[in-house]
């Protein structure tokens, strides 16, 4: 009997440690949104696609492809009581999170970028914890804080004293987090009575009769780079799509408040991938820092969250 293959498929049994696989797999589709944004929206030197567009544009075209998922696999209808909370999802990562980081995108650079939007996990978590009358533990608050400290620290450290100053887009990448933050909490809650790719599907369509006139009115009109329809066709396919269905079911069987803080590895998954893309390279630094993040992800996941007492409401 191979006993390492034993306990691996044990470890693979625990819905919490499943739940970190899928959480992890949809920060690797996560990782290349931004400079796939990048791509899609130029520069101000050189601009491609509105932000407007990009954000809506790429919800009507995941939209499309719901409906063909929902017809597929023979999906209910919501039920009355899930549509709000169907709604507030969509708010959160089909408008905010995409419009704003589409339209701050052209004005920063990823890195800088990941300044703001690095501390994602730590307010995911709050609000999971709100959402779901949770009370994580004093260390897995610490290990949270701890990990966001680190990726901001980084994201500094690699801007220079650029790093510090406040740009009007990071008001846009604020908004974006706490969007996202919002987003991410209901979608999850959804995923633990719906079909977690059938939240994400719903949310577009319900969004579609905003998303599809907006995106018309906004369609380029000029030639653009190639490169820029590229970065559009991943946010589209994967970033607003693909990405959910394994990110919803992950923080639905892990929890929430923990399979979020794998988030925080995200920043430097898209630096690594960055290097066939754009063509950077990776230094010690770079790779001491992830492992440094990557060890308070594993930390955090030992520290005990508590369920309260009180029954859940949404």
């Amino acid at each position: 009997m191979n006993t390492p293959t034993l306990k691996s498929a044990r470890w693979l049994d625990q819905p919490a440690n499943k739940g970190l696989l899928l959480g992890l797999l949809g920060v690797v589709i996560f990782a290349l949104t931004l400079p796939m944004t990048r791509l899609a929206v130029g520069t101000v030197e050189a601009p491609q696609m509105s932000g407007v567009f990009i954000a809506l544009g790429r919800a009507v075209v995941a939209a499309a492809l719901s409906a063909a998922f929902l017809w597929a696999t023979r999906a209910p209808w919501p039920r009355r009581e899930d549509l709000l909370p169907l709604a507030i999802t969509a708010g959160g990562v089909v408008f905010g999170f995409p419009l704003f980081t589409s339209v701050a995108m052209r004005y920063v650079e990823a890195v800088h970028a990941s300044v703001i939007v690095g501390v994602l996990p730590l307010a995911t978590a709050a609000v999971a914890a709100l959402l779901h009358r949770q009370r994580p533990s004093t260390g897995f608050w610490l290990c949270a804080v701890l990990g966001s400290a680190l990726v901001v620290g980084f994201a500094v450290l690699r801007s220079g004293s650029a790093g510090l100053t406040l740009h009007p887009a990071d008001l846009l990448l604020l908004a974006a987090m706490a969007c996202a933050a919002v987003g991410y909490a209901y979608g999850a809650r959804l995923s633990q009575r719906m079909r977690a790719e059938h939240v994400i599907c719903w949310a577009l369509l319900i969004a579609l009769p905003i998303t599809l006139p907006m995106a018309t009115l906004t369609r380029p009109t000029t030639t653009l780079h190639a490169s820029a329809w590229w970065g559009f066709a991943y946010t589209a396919v994967f970033s607003m799509w693909l990405g959910f269905f394994a990110w919803y079911r992950g923080l639905a069987l892990g929890g929430t408040v923990r399979v979020s803080q794998i988030q925080l590895v995200q920043p430097f998954l898209g630096m690594l991938m960055a290097v066939p893309l754009l063509g950077e390279r990776l230094d010690a630094v770079t790779l001491g820092f992830a492992v440094a993040v990557i060890a308070t992800v594993f930390m955090g996941k030992k520290m005990p969250v508590h369920a309260r007492a009180t029954p859940e409401r949404i």
